[in-house]
């Protein structure tokens, strides 16, 4: 088994796409660098201690890309919180509350939790802070907090345009990527949240976050209504409020986050 700074190493130089990345790598990118512009001085400070040059946006896909070792098959449950369909904002508080799962839910608490230890070892910090950055935009992907039957949209066949595909890569990737926009000019673009939205999202709990991507979910599941259906230049049009929103608030729920760990 690899060492923590050996798989860290390793993290860093293989920053490539990966077709099974959640949000794809221009997804995440977008969430790290809009968190980018929301921390204090001292949580930058605080990070760069841990990461050096990397940056937030940067760091944001290193979750995905350590899977491919089968050495850290288990951080796969981490991405995501799949439940039941057709529950209430309650309902899907409710069994928040009592969740002891391995999922993205309980897992950015621990991360959470840990990183506050100024006395956690230096390797643990720098894997706990990109798996913490990444996770965190996992849980704003619609189908991240998807049913459990079809595996968050992931055997809901569909067409791209004429491509075969289904429906949890069209939004992990293919809507953003269809954009023709790189990380930095696509978060210049969507980055425009005034002071009381910010305040607002970063009061926000982690589990409000993810009934609020859970609503979302429901919504994309329901335009689905035929097998294999064709999403074109109108699915795009519909729904590119809602990917825009979901990228800029997690960045600033993200930046929250971080915050209140190191400020």
């Amino acid at each position: 088994m690899y060492s923590l700074k050996k798989i860290i190493a390793i993290g860093f130089l293989f920053y490539l796409p990966l077709q099974s990345s959640a949000w794809g790598v221009l997804g995440h990118r977008i969430v790290g660098q809009v968190a980018e512009s929301y921390l204090t001085k001292h949580t930058k400070k605080e990070i760069a201690k841990i990461l050096g040059h990397e940056s937030i946006a940067m760091c944001a896909n290193w979750g995905d890309f350590i899977k491919s070792d089968p050495a850290f098959g288990y951080l796969s449950s981490w991405h995501y919180v799949d439940m039941n369909g057709g529950l209430s904002e309650q309902e899907v508080l409710n069994y928040l509350a009592t969740d002891s799962a391995t999922d993205a839910y309980t897992k950015i608490s621990f991360l959470t939790e840990q990183l506050k230890n100024k006395d956690l070892d230096k390797d643990k910090k720098v894997m706990y802070l990109r798996l913490l950055v990444h996770i965190v935009g996992d849980v704003h992907q619609p189908l991240h907090v998807g049913h459990v039957d079809d595996k968050g949209g992931n055997t809901i066949k569909v067409l791209w345009f004429n491509e075969h595909t289904n429906l949890h890569q069209v939004w992990d990737e293919r809507l953003i990527n269809f954009q023709q926009l790189s990380y930095t000019e696509y978060t210049n673009a969507i980055n425009f949240a005034t002071k009381d939205q910010v305040k607002e999202l970063q009061n926000q709990p982690v589990s409000l976050w993810i009934a609020h991507t859970y609503a979302l979910a429901q919504k994309v599941y329901a335009d689905i209504t035929e097998p294999e259906q064709r999403l074109d230049y109108k699915y795009n049009f519909n729904n590119l409020a809602l990917l825009n929103e979901q990228l800029l608030e997690g960045g600033i729920h993200l930046a929250g986050l971080l915050n209140e760990i190191f400020d």
